[in-house]
């Protein structure tokens, strides 16, 4: 089993940038797919970001393909999301999501960190 823990949202204003924070704990959890998703209100979850075991590659939606990067930390079961030139629109739930490589599926879900950005 692994467990799944994102944080790191707030209330930025329109240009600023914030830094969000996974990590995944239990066996094997440093050889998982690592991604983030994001849910604003009245719309269903979707893809931002995620990094590929053990390549390191990442893939990124187009709506925030050169403003997020998403990073593995030291502790290779810790991943970042770094925000940058943030827009209204970018406001929403965020979560954190760990897969095991060769399943296909987003199984393991954090509890979400609300970011917030003020026009």
């Amino acid at each position: 089993q692994v467990t799944v823990e994102d944080s790191g949202g707030g209330l930025v204003q329109t240009g600023g940038s914030l830094r969000l924070s996974c990590t995944a704990s239990g066996r094997t959890s440093s050889d998982y797919h690592m991604g983030w998703f994001r849910q604003a209100p009245g719309k269903e979850r979707e893809f931002v970001a995620a990094v590929i075991w053990p390549t390191g590659n990442t893939g990124y939606a187009n709506s925030v393909k050169g403003r997020f990067t998403i990073s593995r930390g030291n502790a290779k079961n810790t991943v970042y999301l770094q925000m940058n030139s943030l827009k209204a629109e970018d406001t929403a739930v965020y979560y954190c999501a760990a897969q095991k490589p060769g399943t296909g599926k987003w199984d393991y879900w954090g509890q979400g960190t609300q970011v917030t950005v003020s026009s």
